[in-house]
């Protein structure tokens, strides 16, 4: 029964922490975004430097289909 005076305080008081994290998460806007971070792994980065796709438009040979420098 002692046991019990020491336990129950123990229990309210992990309860009412995870109450505010929980409230703190929402607050801090956590959950406002559920199906971005699902999808952004489906799709690839964009990168700027990435310019296959522009040479191939103007008509460029891609660097491996390129003719070899003659001496």
């Amino acid at each position: 029964m002692p046991a019990l005076y020491l336990l129950i305080p123990i229990a309210l008081l992990i309860v009412a922490v995870c109450i505010f994290i929980f409230f703190w998460a929402v607050n801090s806007g956590q959950y406002d975004d559920l199906d971005g971070p699902a999808h952004s792994i489906l799709f690839d980065d964009q990168d700027p430097n990435h310019l296959a796709g522009v040479d191939q438009a103007d008509g460029h040979k891609p660097d491996d289909e390129q003719e070899p420098p003659r001496a």
